[in-house]
């Protein structure tokens, strides 16, 4: 880890204007960048600690929806007992999500920014072929150890998976993220790696996420999140999906349903093939089955993680089937 300076922002004013200094980065809770620091792939000429300013760590639910700021503690957001109810799925996929000891240390805002965990990009010294630390340099998954990575939304420069859960959920109710006066919706803050793959998320130089908003829904208050993984503790997931539906007043037929899917693609990934085969349809073992297929529509599997074409529609199945037991 090399020298770098620090400076410590008492308003949000004041930390934009330092992270629109060249080789400036943000600190709050820290767990990604001082990781990354570590294994020198990330090497800031400044840290600006953000973890003093007031206001950002605001939990408030209402008829609205929710809003979280972007300071606010992964584990208060899960605990929270508003979000527990009226977005189930959130708090579940926070749970499910890192260590203990990480969430109570890790923000919301910080938990989007988080880094792939792919071994190539996380390992300059051995691997200095990585086009998303190093453009141009070539790909080492492509040919590589490539179970953990994604069969969905990759190019020739990148099959990177993104490793969260918290976004995964936020990508299936339409969340929005706030970046002081520009708001962009979760599903565009994030971007596909094409030819670019180190433009990970739609932030510029200069700004920095202030919170993120929910809308309120009947399926984000009926919803759940799977998360499939090699051991229980602390692992990334092979797979996961975020759903939530809402029925008619029959209570058999979905009126609408939601589901993100993650562990699979190289960002939070929205099933819309999957919502569409089955708004209108009876929740029948059969019809889900078919309908979960359509998840992993266009994939491309790589050698070692061919095996995602098949657990991702078994995990979005069991996740639809358990949601709607409980709806």
């Amino acid at each position: 880890m090399r020298d770098f300076s620090y400076l410590r922002a008492g308003s949000v004013d004041e930390a934009l204007r330092a992270a629109a200094m060249p080789a400036t980065m943000l600190l709050a809770g820290g767990t990604t960048l001082l990781d990354l620091a570590k294994c020198g792939v990330t090497q800031p000429e400044r840290v600006v600690d953000i973890t003093h300013i007031k206001g950002l760590d605001a939990i408030r639910v209402d008829a609205e929806g929710a809003f979280i700021g972007a300071l606010a503690k992964m584990s208060h957001v899960a605990t929270d007992a508003a979000i527990q109810a009226e977005f189930p799925a959130i708090s579940e996929a926070l749970w499910q999500a890192a260590s203990a000891q990480l969430r109570n240390m890790a923000t919301i805002g910080g938990n989007l920014l988080q880094r792939t965990r792919c071994a190539y990009f996380r390992d300059p010294a051995t691997f200095p072929a990585c086009n998303k630390r190093n453009p141009g340099s070539g790909c080492s998954a492509l040919e590589g150890v490539n179970r953990g990575h994604a069969i969905l939304g990759t190019s020739d420069a990148c099959i990177a998976t993104y490793p969260g859960d918290l976004a995964v959920a936020l990508v299936a109710f339409d969340a929005v993220v706030h970046m002081g006066e520009r708001n962009v919706a979760i599903d565009d803050f994030f971007l596909l790696p094409g030819s670019t793959p180190y433009k990970e998320h739609a932030m510029q130089p200069g700004e920095m996420i202030t919170a993120i908003s929910i809308p309120a829904s009947v399926a984000a208050r009926h919803s759940t999140y799977l998360k499939v993984r090699d051991r229980q503790s602390y692992e990334f997931a092979a797979a996961s999906a975020a759903v939530g539906i809402e029925f008619e007043s029959d209570g058999e037929t979905i009126r609408d349903i939601r589901i993100g899917l993650g562990g699979v693609a190289t960002k939070p990934w929205r099933a819309r093939a999957v919502e569409d085969a089955l708004r209108g349809k009876v929740l029948e073992p059969d019809t889900i089955k078919s309908a979960s297929r359509l998840a992993v529509e266009g994939a491309i599997a790589h050698g070692g993680n061919h095996y995602k074409i098949e657990l991702a529609p078994r995990v979005v199945e069991r996740a639809i089937l358990n949601t709607g037991a409980m709806a």
